[in-house]
Formats: C-alpha cells, sequence, structure tokens
C-alpha cells in the first residue's frame, strides 16, 4: 500500500513528533536502530526508544532478524511509503459537513475534503485486507480565468453539468447498487513561494 492513513490519535501522535516523523522518513528504506541512528542524527538507545513506540503503532514493521555475535539486530522499515493523518484521528473535533453546507464556503470545502480523506482511508484499508481493488476516480487540473465573471459562469456550468450526469445515471431502485460519493471542487492555486536570492546576486544588487 503506497499512502497509509492513520486514524489512531496515539499513531497520529506518535507520527507527528519531529524526531520520529524523521526516524519514518529514514526507514523508507530497511535499516537497524543502529543505521538508521546514524541517519538522523541520534544515539542507537534513543533510536531504540523512539522505533519501539512506532512499531506499537504500527508505523513502522519488522523485516528481519539478523544474528550478529551474541546479539540479534533487528531489520525495520516504515509500514508505507507515506502516511496521511485522517480527521478520524480527531474524532470530536472532526467537521461535519452536514452542518450548513454552502458551495461557496472554504470552510465548508475543508469539511468535505476532510470526510472524503476519511471514507477513501477507511476503504482502502477494507480492500486491502480483503485483498481487492477499490474502484475510484479523481480528476485534478488547473484552469486559469480572466476575471471573476468567469469563474462564476464556469463554477455554475460546471454544477449543471454534474447535477445532469447524477440525474441520468442515478438509480435509486437498482438490485445490487451501491452509492458513490462524489465531490467537485474549485478553489485558487497556491502561488509559488518566492525564491531566495542567490549571495552573488544580493552582491550584484548592492
Amino acid at each position: 500500500m503506497e499512502i497509509a492513513v492513520i486514524d489512531e490519535p496515539e499513531a497520529a501522535c506518535s507520527a507527528l513528533d519531529p524526531v520520529r516523523s524523521r526516524l519514518l522518513a529514514a526507514l523508507a528504506e530497511p535499516g537497524s536502530a543502529s543505521t538508521v541512528a546514524k541517519r538522523v542524527g541520534l544515539t542507537r538507545q534513543k533510536a531504540n526508544y523512539h522505533l519501539r513506540d512506532l512499531e506499537e503503532h504500527g508505523l513502522v514493521e519488522l523485516v528481519e532478524e539478523r544474528r550478529r555475535g551474541n546479539m540479534v539486530e533487528r531489520v525495520l522499515r516504515a509500514s508505507a511509503p507515506s502516511f496521511v493523518i485522517s480527521p478520524a484521528a480527531l474524532a470530536e473535533l472532526a467537521p461535519d459537513p452536514s452542518r450548513s453546507p454552502d458551495q461557496l464556503s472554504a470552510r465548508w470545502l475543508l469539511a468535505l475534503a476532510a470526510r472524503l480523506l476519511r471514507e477513501v482511508g477507511e476503504l482502502v484499508r477494507g480492500a486491502h485486507k480483503a485483498g481487492k481493488p477499490l474502484a475510484t476516480f479523481a480528476i485534478d487540473g488547473e484552469v486559469r480565468f480572466a476575471g471573476a465573471a468567469d469563474r462564476a459562469a464556469f463554477a455554475d456550468e460546471l454544477g449543471t453539468a454534474v447535477r445532469e450526469l447524477v440525474a441520468r445515471y442515478h438509480d435509486e431502485g437498482a438490485p445490487g447498487g451501491r452509492k458513490h460519493r462524489i465531490v467537485v471542487a474549485l478553489h485558487p492555486s497556491l502561488n509559488p513561494a518566492p525564491s531566495e536570492p542567490s549571495p552573488s546576486a544580493a552582491t550584484l544588487e548592492e
């Protein structure tokens, strides 16, 4: 599984710890406490302490055990290449998109995104356990509008097109049918962070 969804509060706290997050990143490739300690600048004892916590919460897993003299060296790796934290980890604080739905609200969009992450995370985990594929579909792209009027017209046409598609294919009484969630979002793209001038360029400007 390429992405693991963390939905347990204790596991989320462990993954968010600065030292343990560095260990998780370092364990993208298998390593022992000794080797990973060198990668992140820790003593072996401290690395062992943090690795035990990560292993307890399923964030790292045992790959093999090697005997070295009178000792057994445990080789670990991160249980997934990437992790995301589900809003389910903060169940009492997670946003509820059924409250005050507003298509023009950025806060409602965040609530929808949080629900999407939580639900798809549960579905991925269930499909992985069952050894079955999960049918999903997503589109990601950018559109540049000349102004606010064009953006509003685009949103109106997009909403109409989606509603027409839903009306065409939705069958409430289909035997054996299964409901699917559809979320369409539109938001401004982030502006790239300004690059800092190199020392030579700064000297020339002075």
